[in-house]
């Protein structure tokens, strides 16, 4: 066994990073779920309309974008490239038939695109002229389409274009009432390609709102950074800063999966404003900053790999503590985390089955016992 590895975790290997924790595949979402679909046709030209209004949303998987950005809150990056972006128009403008697409209704009654971003911002881009800050010509299509913007397209080919259907299958879920769950589910098994999104990712393209702001806001403190390390592609930090907030607040209800845990408490507290949330985010802050100053930068690395539930739960104590006012001994914070290391209960508690039940309320417990008496 390498060691870097503990046995009874996994190792989730990320572009520039590696990070101890469960295997978010292997997790499993029970709940049954009422979900109501229908389908619907909708003509090219009314799609973009509806798009360029936002009654049609493509998400973001990007924290930092906001309701009020051109592309709220999904996207990875668009990553069509400008071939199969002209070959999906020039089928459309041959009549062909193309892959439908699945949209959500949401409260509000606007529709969030689940599957078929990228065909429809193709299209987007190609009504609106630019593509990446260029005019938008078919330069990968063939005659008489070749060259052409939308507007230079001869008028019968550009009626066609307007009037071809693209084909909807539209989610609804009913029960429980306002759950995103289902949906959840099935964003993520829509999402299986060369690259299949990561929970976190899917979180952000669905539960968009001023909380994800926060914790977006929170992923870039400087202590937070000198802990976690160097920023996550797929927004693993993200997510555990996430993780942290949910055990501080609703460790007593926790329940596996964890996927699905994080999913409930960041569903409930979606639009939960930065006032509200103004005493957990300087406890958050207040913890980063004594951890790293009186710990170091390998305060989550008990060997190579960060440890998501070391992470988790010295965060939780250190949180807890600062609740009852700061913390004045970094030695004394130094001695508890270093007894908390060696202590077997809490060893066993995140090496074996971290996403049980019984584990996180041990390490939690334990953590919280330990940084209690901190002066």
């Amino acid at each position: 066994m390498a060691d870097n590895e503990q046995p009874g975790a996994e190792v989730e290997t990320e572009d520039d990073e590696h990070v101890l924790d469960i295997d978010a595949e292997e997790e499993v979402l029970t709940v049954t779920y009422e979900i109501t679909s229908y389908g619907a046709d909708y003509p090219v030209d009314g799609l973009v309309k509806r798009l360029d209004r936002g009654d049609v949303q493509i998400p973001s998987f990007n924290p930092a974008y906001t309701e009020s950005d051109e592309i709220r809150g999904f996207q990875r990056g668009f990553v069509w490239n400008r071939p199969q972006m002209d070959r999906f128009i020039e089928s459309l403008l041959l009549g062909l038939p193309v892959p439908g697409v699945f949209l959500v209704r949401e409260k509000s009654n606007a529709l969030l695109v689940l599957d078929g971003q990228q065909r429809l911002r193709s299209l987007q881009a190609y009504y609106s002229g630019i593509h990446a800050g260029r005019e938008y010509r078919l330069k990968y299509a063939q005659e008489p389409f070749y060259g052409k913007t939308y507007e230079e397209l001869d008028d019968e080919d550009r009626r066609r274009l307007d009037d071809s259907i693209i084909h909807a299958t539209v989610l609804r879920q009913d029960s429980p009432t306002g759950s995103q769950q289902a949906i959840y589910s099935i964003f993520e098994r829509l999402n299986t390609g060369g690259s299949p999104l990561q929970p976190q990712e899917i979180r952000i393209a669905l539960f968009n709102g001023p909380f994800l702001q926060l914790l977006g806001e929170l992923n870039e403190d400087p202590n937070w950074r000198e802990l976690y390390g160097p920023p996550s592609k797929r927004y693993k930090d993200h997510e555990l800063t996430l993780r942290v907030f949910a055990l501080f607040e609703e460790f007593d209800s926790y329940f596996r999966p964890v996927k699905g845990f994080l999913n409930q408490y960041l569903e409930n507290n979606r639009d939960r404003t930065p006032e509200d949330s103004e005493e957990l985010a300087g406890l958050f802050r207040a913890a980063c900053r004594h951890i790293y100053e009186a710990i170091g930068a390998r305060a989550f690395k008990p060997v190579r790999a960060l440890n998501a539930a070391v992470l988790d739960s010295v965060m939780v104590g250190v949180m807890q503590r600062l609740a009852s006012g700061d913390i004045t001994s970094h030695e004394q914070l130094k001695q508890a985390y270093e007894a908390l290391m060696i202590n077997k209960e809490y060893r066993a508690a995140t090496t074996y089955s971290t996403a049980g039940e019984e584990s996180v309320a041990e390490r939690i417990q334990l953590s919280t016992d330990a940084f209690a008496s901190v002066a």
